[in-house]
């Protein structure tokens, strides 16, 4: 059902028009009003740039069999497009939520959850096992898993009269510190041949999804992007905090108990199909509100999504026809992620 879009004055530091400013920042500090490029126009030019890229990935250098190499590339499309959605949409939805741009869920500890479960499986039943359990049942389990973890670590660190952002972040740091201790001693009694099984589902891997995980990802994928949607101008009403967003008639606990769970299925499900991958979100989210130049989800949702597109296929082909090194996409993603995400911080001075 659509909603109305809530009636209520700016906040401080924003503009009425498309090309308003967002919130004030962590920081204190204001942005400036975007005078330049209509939201419009810049999510039409990103939507050019990502179906370029989805077009020269799918039908350029194409050796051998059109016919499995296209089907080959079309898969690993779909899991790019699963991805980019899941990290870039919930990525945005949990900084709305918890009113800082540097946070994300996978920082939060969330990847731990993920390398400790598949260390487990190894360390109990044996390297053959992680083979021999593929198939929706796995990844339906290991989503649902992680989904419950989030959502009871968050969703008890929210609802607390004392929960704050700095709570959220220390709980989720040391969480995180612990499942990846836990997870290295248990590597550590593995023989090599096992070690070697796990190492290689431990990192990022858009080629080795399975055809058959697409359908239920892309389900999932779709009914939360309709949730979202319907919900984005009560996230923008979000942005002003609590008290405000109460005061305009946001059921604001009821809200943040769904964008939690909503984020938890994202986030588990990419991470389930494809991997960990601590820093894309951050990347994605960043360089959305940069090109959108506004605060507004209606333009950063989906320039959110087209940038991590644009990221994973386009780099993806460069990768594969540049510098031949197919498999090392998520590797340089994670290490430039990584050094931007200091960058920021250190540019920013707080979290």
């Amino acid at each position: 059902m659509s909603e109305s879009r809530p009636t209520a004055a700016p906040p401080s530091g924003t503009a009425r028009d498309g090309g308003e400013a967002g919130p004030r920042a962590a920081s204190g500090r204001t942005r400036p009003v975007s005078r330049g490029i209509p939201a419009a126009v810049r999510l039409a030019l990103a939507g050019g740039i990502a179906a370029v890229a989805v077009v020269c990935f799918l039908f350029l250098f194409i050796e051998g069999s059109f016919e499995f190499a296209f089907e080959r590339r079309l898969t690993m499309l779909g899991t790019m497009a699963v991805v980019a959605f899941a990290q870039a949409v919930g990525t945005v939805v949990f900084q709305t939520i918890t009113h800082n741009r540097i946070l994300t869920p996978s920082i939060m500890g969330f990847d731990s959850v993920y390398i400790l479960m598949q260390t487990l499986l190894v360390a109990v039943f044996g390297g053959s096992v992680l083979a021999a359990t593929d198939g929706l049942p796995k990844l339906v389990t290991q989503t649902l898993l992680m989904a419950g973890f989030t959502m009871l670590l968050f969703g008890w660190l929210f609802s607390g009269r004392k929960g704050s952002i700095h709570v959220l972040l220390l709980v989720g740091v040391v969480l995180g510190l612990a499942f990846r201790s836990l997870s290295d001693f248990l590597q550590r009694l593995l023989s090599p041949a096992e070690y070697d099984v796990l190492s290689a589902r431990l990192f990022g891997r858009l080629s080795s999804a399975e055809a058959g995980y697409l359908p239920i990802a892309g389900i999932v994928c779709l009914i939360v992007g309709i949730v979202v949607w319907q919900r984005r101008y009560r996230l923008d009403t979000l942005l002003l905090g609590r008290d405000a967003a109460t005061n305009l008639g946001i059921a604001h606990k009821r809200e943040l108990s769904l964008m939690l769970l909503l984020i938890s299925l994202l986030i588990a499900m990419s991470t389930a199909l494809a991997g960990p991958m601590t820093f894309f979100g951050f990347v994605t989210a960043m360089l959305a509100y940069q090109m959108s130049g506004t605060h507004r989800h209606v333009v950063v949702l989906p320039m959110a999504f087209l940038i991590g597109l644009i990221t994973l296929a386009g780099g993806q082909f460069i990768m594969e026809h540049v510098f031949y090194a197919s498999g090392m996409l998520t590797v340089v993603i994670e290490f430039l992620g990584g050094a931007i995400f200091l960058v920021h911080l250190l540019r920013k001075g707080t979290l």
